[in-house]
C-alpha cells in the first residue's frame, strides 16, 4: 500500500495520528501542544511564504566541487513557486508524493520547496542509495514522481535507474544533466511547464508534509511520516542566532531537510556541500565567515585537521553542535581548545531534537552528556515493562514533543514503538542527572551508525544471506575513528567453503548496495553466542571490538535549540518550560 491509500484508509483529512492513536493520547497530546502554542493553524506553505518577506535577501550558498552558486532566499522562492505550477501541470496533486534523490545542488532545493509550496509530500531520498533501496522506497511511498541527477562523482544513475522495475504508481522521472532517456523528461522539460497559475493548496497543519524512510532494527527501512505541525515545532525552537550555517548534511537526511528549510525561520545564512570534504570546507569557513556548523566527530576533525594542514582562517566558526554518532568527550574538549564552543545534542528521524547542549553549558557538560530538553519535550527512563526507574538509573528513553513524527508509514511498525501515553520508545538507553542533563550511554536498537546514517544489520546479514557460501551471520558496528562506526560481520559459511573480503564486497556491488551498507571487516567463526532461546548475544560480540569508555553511541541528531529539562522541577532555562 502507498502512502496516499494508507493516507486515506487510517484517515480521510490526512490526519495520520490516527496510526498509534490506540489510547487516545496522541489526541490528547496535540491538543496540549495548541493549548501551549507549539502547534498552530500555518502550513509550510504560509510559513515559507512569511519568512521570504523577511529574509529575501539572505543568500544561500551551493557548494560542489567545480562550481559554487549563490542565490538570495527571495529569488529562490519565487522560482520554487513557478516549479511548484510546473509539478501541477504535470498532474500532480496535494497529498501525492514526490520522490528526490539530488545532492544538495540548487536543482534539488527548488525541487524541495516547490513540492511543499504545491503540498505535495516529499520523499527525500540519500543519493547515494542504490537501485534496489530506491525502488523498494517508490513501492513503499506510492510516489508518483522522481527526481535524479543523470551522474555524480563516479555514480551513474541512468544505469540505476534501469534497475528500477515495477514501481507502478511512478507515472514520472525527471532527469537532472544532458543524458535524457527514453520516457523520462530532462529539467529543462520540467522547467517549461513552470507557471504561477495555479490552485493554491489547502491543507491541515496536521497533513503529513514529508515521509522519511530511517533503519532501524528492522531489516527494511520504516516510513516516518512528519505533519506540517512537527516540522514548524522543530525549525521554530531553532536558535534565531544570525551569522553563516555550514552544512555537510546531505539532503535525504533529517538534518539535510532542516538544513533546507531552516533559513525561512531564522536569519542565518548557509553553505550547503554535496558532499563532506574537509579541505573545501575549511576553505567555505574561511570565505565566507562561517559561523556555526554541525556535523559527526568525523566532519569536525577532519576540518580541524584540513585548516590545520592548509593554514586556514577558521576563527570565525565559534559554535558547533556534534552528533550523529558516538561523541567522545575528547572530540568537544580539542574543539575547545580550538575555540569552538561544541555542544552535543540527540535525537531521530522519529523525533529531530528531543535534547541538546547549550553554548553556556559547561565544558564537562557539554562533553559528557547530550544536554537538556528541547522546547516542549519530555522524556522518562524506563524498564521494559515501562515503569520508571530511579533518580540516576540508565534505562530505555522513551519521549514526547511536538516534533515527534505521527507514527510509521505501515500500520505494523507502530506495534511496540509507544508505550501507553503516546511515548515513543527511542530504543536507546541513557540517564538524567541530578541537573536534568540527558546522558546516551547505549542503545538497544542493532543499527550501526556511519558517517551520521543509520545502517540496519539485519538488512546487511540480509543481502549476506543471499551468499551460496554463507550459512548465518552476524552483523555489528566496531568503531572507526573517521566515520563513527564500520560494518563488520561474523561469517559461519558452508562446509568445506571458503570466502574473501573481496568476495563479500564483490557481492554487494552485484546487488547494489549502498557501499555504507557493505561490511570491511569480516571474521569467520565456527559458532556465535546465543541465548538459550537462540537469539544471538550481539553485546558479547560488541565487546570485541569496543573498548571502555565513559560514551556512548548516540542515535541521529539534528540541528539544535537549547532547551529546559525538568524533572522534579529541577531547574528552567531562557524562559522556556517542559511541561
Amino acid at each position: 500500500m502507498g502512502l496516499s491509500d494508507l493516507t486515506a484508509a487510517a484517515c480521510p483529512d490526512h490526519c495520520m495520528n490516527a496510526l498509534y492513536d490506540q489510547d487516545g493520547s496522541r489526541a490528547a497530546l496535540r491538543e496540549k501542544w495548541y493549548e501551549d502554542r507549539l502547534y498552530g493553524t500555518e502550513t509550510l506553505p504560509l510559513a515559507m511564504s512569511a519568512g521570504v518577506q523577511q529574509y529575501a535577501d539572505k543568500t544561500l550558498v551551493f557548494y560542489s566541487a567545480g562550481r559554487t552558486q549563490s542565490y538570495q532566499l527571495g529569488t529562490l522562492y519565487q522560482r520554487g513557486v513557478e516549479l511548484a505550477g510546473a509539478m501541477y501541470r504535470l498532474g500532480l496533486r496535494p497529498g501525492d508524493v514526490a520522490a528526490i534523490q539530488v545532492p544538495n545542488w540548487v536543482e534539488g532545493y527548488l525541487v524541495f520547496q516547490a513540492a511543499m509550496i504545491a503540498g505535495i509530500v516529499v520523499l527525500p531520498i540519500i543519493h547515494i542509495y542504490g537501485a534496489s533501496e530506491v525502488t523498494y522506497l517508490l513501492r513503499e511511498s506510492g510516489a508518483r514522481v522522481l527526481f535524479l541527477p543523470d551522474r555524480w562523482r563516479d555514480i551513474e544513475y541512468l544505469e540505476r535507474l534501469r534497475d528500477i522495475q515495477d514501481v507502478p504508481d511512478l507515472d514520472h522521472t525527471v532527469v537532472l544533466g544532458k543524458e535524457v532517456p527514453d520516457g523520462c523528461l530532462g529539467w529543462s522539460d520540467f522547467c517549461d511547464l513552470v507557471t504561477v497559475e495555479f490552485p493554491r493548496p489547502e491543507l491541515d497543519p496536521d497533513d503529513v508534509a514529508m515521509i522519511l524512510f530511517t533503519s532501524g532494527t528492522t531489516a527494511k527501512p520504516k516510513g516516518v511520516l512528519h505533519s506540517h505541525n512537527s516540522l514548524l515545532a522543530e525549525l521554530r525552537a531553532g536558535d534565531r542566532e544570525g551569522g553563516v550555517n555550514l552544512s555537510p548534511w546531505p539532503a535525504g537526511h533529517i538534518a539535510g531537510v532542516l538544513s533546507i528549510l531552516r533559513l525561512y525561520f531564522s536569519g542565518t545564512e548557509s553553505v550547503l556541500m554535496d558532499a563532506w570534504d574537509p579541505q573545501a570546507g575549511a576553505e567555505l569557513v574561511e570565505i565566507y565567515g562561517v559561523t556555526s556548523s554541525s556535523g559527526t566527530p568525523y566532519h569536525v576533525g577532519s576540518l580541524l585537521e584540513a585548516a590545520a594542514r592548509d593554514g586556514r582562517d577558521i576563527s570565525s566558526l565559534t559554535r558547533y553542535m556534534i552528533g550523529a554518532a558516538a561523541v567522545p568527550p575528547e572530540t568537544v574538549e580539542r574543539c575547545e581548545r580550538a575555540g569552538i564552543t561544541t555542544y552535543r545534542a540527540y535525537g531521530s528521524s522519529e523525533h529531530p531534537t528531543v535534547t541538546s547542549g547549550s553554548i553556556d553549558d559547561s565544558v564537562t557538560q557539554r562533553s559528557q552528556t547530550d544536554g537538556t530538553l528541547n522546547v516542549g519535550c519530555r522524556v522518562r527512563v524506563v524498564d521494559d515493562c515501562g515503569q520508571d526507574v530511579d533518580d540516576g538509573e540508565a534505562g530505555e528513553i522513551v519521549s514526547q514533543g511536538p516534533d515527534q513524527f505521527l507514527g510509521y508509514q505501515r500500520r505494523e511498525h507502530n506495534e511496540g514503538a509507544f508505550f501507553p501515553g503516546g511515548w515513543f520508545r527511542t530504543g536507546d538507553i541513557g540517564r538524567i542527572d541530578a541537573e536534568g542533563f540527558l546522558t546516551i550511554t547505549d542503545r538497544k536498537k542493532d543499527i550501526i551508525i556511519r558517517g551520521g546514517e543509520n545502517i540496519a544489520s539485519k538488512e546487511v546479514e540480509d543481502y549476506l544471506a543471499a551468499h551460496p557460501s554463507i550459512v548465518e551471520s552476524a552483523v555489528v558496528g566496531a568503531p572507526d575513528e573517521k566515520f563513527g562506526e564500520r560494518v563488520v560481520a561474523y561469517l559461519i559459511l558452508a562446509s568445506e567453503h571458503e570466502i574473501t573480503l573481496e568476495a563479500i564486497q564483490q557481492h554487494f556491488e552485484t546487488l547494489r548496495v549502498a557501499k555504507q551498507k557493505t561490511p570491511v571487516e569480516i571474521e569467520i567463526v565456527d559458532s556465535l553466542p546465543r541465548t538459550p532461546t537462540g537469539k544471538i548475544k550481539k553485546f558479547q560480540l560488541r565487546e570485541k571490538l569496543w573498548p571502555k569508555r565513559n560514551y556512548g553511541p548516540s542515535s541521529s541528531i539534528e540541528l539544535t535549540h537549547n532547551g529546559d529539562f525538568v524533572r522534579n522541577s529541577i531547574r528552567a532555562r531562557h524562559g522556556f518550560r517542559s511541561h
